[in-house]
């Protein structure tokens, strides 16, 4: 088997399957138009890709190892990119005790986070359920400012996206 044409099937899968991660991340936060384009690369690069791998299969088998190392490593590179990038934003919803609710909600409002507050009953005692809306890119920092508060309070996290108005609309 020619080495370099093992290599090109190699960077080619790899670059193909983190794309298709990042594609799907991009249409998952709505970006649809970005999304349509990366898809016409993958495709593109698949059709490179696995005709290269197609012709002579029965004698270089060796491409076809190439082609599954290529979208092995290609799924975790494109996972390791998404994760970089934190595309989208996300509810933290906070369960936490009274006393430590102004504490919290001062912090984060300080530090130009938006905080709704509810108020509820836990199984021993009252609670407060704090909503906060923030980038994927700042969960950590949120989190970590609420563990320093309060290290029981519960905390978690889902994707969000706005569908009318924001927090500052509504100080």
């Amino acid at each position: 088997m020619n080495l370099l044409l093992g290599i090109f099937i190699l960077i080619a899968k790899i670059l193909e399957n983190a794309l298709a991660t990042l594609r799907l991340i991009v249409v998952s936060n709505g970006k649809k138009k970005l999304g349509a384009f990366l898809n016409g690369v993958i495709a593109f690069i698949w059709v490179i890709s696995t005709g290269l791998v197609i012709i002579d299969i029965k004698k270089d088998i060796l491409r076809v190892v190439f082609f599954i190392l290529g979208s092995i490593i290609g799924s975790y590179v494109g996972s390791l990119i998404e994760e970089k990038l934190a595309l989208g934003d996300n509810l933290i919803t906070v369960v936490t005790n009274k006393n430590k609710t102004n504490i919290i909600t001062k912090d984060l409002k300080t530090n130009g986070y938006g905080v709704t507050i509810l108020d509820t009953t836990g199984t021993n005692r009252e609670k407060n359920i704090l909503l906060i809306f923030t980038s994927r890119k700042r969960i950590h920092q949120v989190v970590k400012k609420i563990k320093k508060i309060d290290h029981n309070a519960m905390i978690m996290s889902s994707n969000a996206s706005y569908i009318y108005g924001n927090f500052r609309n509504h100080i």
